[in-house]
């Protein structure tokens, strides 16, 4: 289903991970279909198999692009730095998609890339709990935590102890187990509090 020109469209942008222990930092852009997908919400308040049902519609009619930036950034930059990257690469590879930037951006949180990544060049708008709020932040909110945990239950597969296909890398009772008694991986954030005492000792 074609949206109409996605230069007179507004896109919305979201994150997953900023909180965890492992794994990358993902955001998402979006510039909805008209009509939009129903039942557009904060990806945390839907069911597993609601939001992957609107993550394969979203995919499928909408305007989408991805940012991921990996641990050694992470560390490197700080977690807001890292976020901050994560979607500015998000809507630069949607611009690219599109081939032309959208009107406005409009960004779940209260603060923006605007003036704190030297690539960003678009009228940006933050919105506190715009993942509920705004429905193509919510779609963004969507497809950036389905592409996350996808990412982390594959990481799992080669660092099973620590449950990252249940806990997606947070620091729950048992990551934070396995963590102490097998040590960091290379997917660990060093910068992290909980991973940085055990490098530590």
């Amino acid at each position: 289903m074609r949206i109409g020109a996605p230069h007179s469209c507004v896109a919305g942008v979201d994150e997953a991970g900023r909180g965890p222990l492992a794994g990358p930092v993902v955001a998402a852009a979006v510039i909805l279909c008209k009509p939009r997908p129903s039942g557009l919400d904060d990806s945390k308040k839907l069911s597993a198999p609601r939001r992957a049902e609107l993550e394969q519609t979203i995919k499928r009619r909408c305007h989408w692009a991805i940012g991921v930036v990996d641990v050694a950034e992470i560390d490197r930059l700080n977690i807001f730095g890292a976020t901050m990257l994560a979607m500015t690469l998000a809507v630069d590879a949607l611009c690219a998609k599109v081939g032309c930037d959208p009107l406005e951006v409009l960004i779940d949180g209260n603060l923006t890339p605007h003036g704190r990544r030297p690539e960003w060049r678009w009228n940006a708008r933050p919105i506190v709990g715009g993942d509920a709020l705004e429905p193509c932040i919510s779609a963004a909110s969507i497809i950036a935590k389905e592409h996350r945990d996808a990412l982390m239950r594959e990481a799992a597969r080669a660092h099973p102890h620590y449950g990252w296909e249940r806990n997606k890398g947070y620091g729950t009772a048992d990551h934070l187990a396995a963590l102490r008694e097998h040590g960091p991986t290379p997917l660990h954030r060093r910068s992290f509090a909980p991973v940085a005492q055990l490098v530590m000792i």
